[in-house]
């Protein structure tokens, strides 16, 4: 049986089919290269390029022989960018996953693992985050990945309603990932803390850090750090639980449990290349919640999963990848 991965040619997305290719399970590739790079998905993995608002390729990919379900990750993501530009962010997110599930009752695909995310909790006022904390997005980013838990919810029910087969489907709320689970695959983004950190170390530039005024012990913004290959791992056994036909929650949260602060990542990011990190300090960036930790109970007690490289092993793997890629000439953001 095959699986479906909308943005695996991304830093995610390609891990996840990195993931599904080692236990065994087929996939084929979505992507627009909006974000993404060939380079990134496996050898042997059939990479279809197009978008998720494109109904005909993506109703051509569902209706493939032997297609049990879809890992849906493409989107546009960074919540900052979104505030100034959130209509395309509801394009991409909202319509895009609108055209997806209806393409999937279309050609009769009933299992769907949704890439979710902490956003939806906006700045919560609990010291770990469960499933059930309220959810308060701060940017159209957040509020677009809880209208798709929204729609896939909705589309669940119309289902039992009507008599049909059940869909079933759940969403993985990650945390902040980061770090590299293969040799040249790293984070693209040039809104995000460890490539922008990486990239400048390297290009011995001093990066930024985004705001020291924080209620945080150091000032700067505390979150829950996840290492992108427990992330994928997380989604095979998403898979797996939705094709034997096990109950699931609607939505699980992906994290260690362990608040971090920015400047703790500029310190362990010196220690990895062993040499000091100078920084500069900016203004905070909109949408950016001062502290987001996360409980991840429920997804260790129900899918069998938990998170198991700390700090160290993220920062290493993320400086050995974007270093590899620098020597191959590879390495760029955006």
């Amino acid at each position: 049986m095959t699986w479906i991965v909308t943005g695996g040619a991304g830093y995610i997305g390609s891990h996840v089919v990195h993931a599904f290719a080692e236990e065994g399970i087929d996939s084929v590739v979505l992507d627009d290269l909006s974000s993404g790079r060939d380079e990134f998905v496996p050898d042997g993995v059939d990479t279809v390029h197009g978008s998720i608002t494109d109904p005909a390729i993506v109703s051509s990919l569902l209706r493939r022989p032997d297609v049990e379900g879809v890992v849906h990750v493409a989107a546009l993501k960074y919540a900052g960018v979104s505030v100034s530009a959130p209509l395309d962010f509801y394009r991409v997110n909202v319509e895009g996953t609108r055209i997806l599930l209806e393409e999937c009752a279309s050609a009769g695909v009933r299992n769907v693992v949704f890439s979710s995310s902490a956003a939806v909790f906006g700045t919560p006022d609990v010291e770990l985050v469960t499933e059930s904390t309220a959810k308060n997005p701060e940017s159209p980013y957040g509020e677009s990945k809880l209208v798709g838990e929204w729609l896939l919810a909705d589309v669940a029910r119309a289902a039992a309603l009507k008599g049909d087969a059940p869909f079933r489907h759940t969403s993985l709320r990650y945390f902040n990932v980061v770090g590299s689970g293969i040799p040249g695959v790293y984070d693209v983004s040039p809104h995000n803390l460890f490539p922008i950190l990486l990239a400048a170390v390297s290009e011995g530039r001093t990066p930024t850090v985004f705001g020291d005024d924080y209620a945080t012990p150091d000032g700067s913004c505390v979150r829950d750090y996840i290492h992108v290959t427990d992330v994928a791992t997380a989604h095979v056994a998403a898979a797996r639980a939705l094709a034997d036909g096990r109950d699931v929650a609607p939505a699980y949260n992906l994290g260690r449990g362990e608040g971090v602060s920015v400047k703790e990542i500029v310190a362990a990011v010196a220690e990895v290349v062993g040499r000091p990190v100078p920084y500069d300090v900016g203004p905070r960036r909109p949408g950016d919640p001062a502290r987001i930790v996360t409980s991840a109970a429920k997804a260790e007690a129900e899918l069998g999963w938990r998170a198991e490289r700390d700090l160290r092993e993220m920062v290493r793997s993320a400086w050995d990848s974007w270093n590899r890629a620098t020597l191959a000439g590879t390495a760029r953001l955006g």
